[in-house]
């Protein structure tokens, strides 16, 4: 896994300083340990795992960024991973069960057949367990060919640099690369990639982008919906319904 392009291609363009690199396997055990709740997981995750590697730690001592801490969280380092995939595995559920086991925010890189998706999944403190972290939302863009990377892609990880990430603490380097991959999401929709560290147009495109992929969801639904209905008063209102909604998502994309 180590030997993935791909995965290689993005440790290098995050511009770590060679002391940050560790390079060690992290056993699938220790995944099934931690971050498996249910049978189905375990199965998924040696199943459908190959290799996982631990690429990088950002701590302060090593990239020269302070650490972040509040009454809900605690950044003392930032892992970098990477992860190959087999062929068929649950992709989607195992990002999310690769944040989970691990109790550090991740920078995620995994590989499987359609190309590298990079995540990422902000940590606080569980409500009722101190010694506990729980993952928020897992933002990701998938499908990142960098041996074949176009415009938009090639600007993306050019911007992924550590020394191009606001770098007040860990919290912030990590929201920076956040906001990438949100930036490359957007950009994939509105066809220009700009990455900003705004706090104001990251927040109105973050929440442009959550109501593009819901409404996307909602018209989908309708359509099939539509198709299915057989009484013609009620597809033509359906259909209204399909036409309201696409003018809600054009003025949601605007705001990519």
């Amino acid at each position: 896994m180590t030997e993935d392009s791909g995965i290689l291609a993005i440790v290098d363009a995050l511009g770590l300083p060679p002391r940050a690199r560790v390079d060690v396997r992290i056993p699938k055990k220790l995944l099934v340990e931690q971050g498996a709740p249910t049978a189905a997981d375990k199965r998924a995750i040696q199943e459908g795992i190959d290799e996982v590697q631990w690429l990088a730690a950002c701590k302060p001592g090593n990239i020269g960024v302070a650490s972040f801490a509040d009454e809900s969280r605690e950044y003392l380092e930032i892992a970098v991973v990477g992860c190959a995939f087999r062929p068929g595995a649950k992709s989607a559920r195992l990002i999310e069960l690769i944040h989970r086991a691990i109790p550090y925010p991740v920078l995620l890189v995994t590989t499987d057949d359609l190309g590298i998706t990079l995540s990422v999944a902000h940590k606080r403190h569980a409500e009722r367990e101190a010694d506990k972290v729980v993952i928020e939302h897992v933002v990701h863009a998938a499908g990142i060919r960098p041996d074949l990377a176009d415009g938009q892609e090639q600007e993306f990880l050019c911007s992924l640099a550590l020394a191009k990430q606001p770098r007040r603490d860990l919290w912030t380097v990590y929201e920076g690369w956040l906001s990438r991959i949100e930036a490359l999401n957007a950009a994939r929709l509105s066809g220009t990639y700009a990455p900003t560290d705004d706090e104001a147009l990251t927040a109105r495109r973050r929440e442009a982008l959550e109501a593009y992929s819901h409404l996307t969801r909602e018209v989908q639904g309708l359509r099939a919906k539509a198709t299915r209905e057989k009484q013609l008063n009620r597809r033509v209102d359906l259909n209204l319904e399909i036409k309201r909604l696409e003018a809600e998502i054009a003025t949601h994309k605007t705001n990519l």
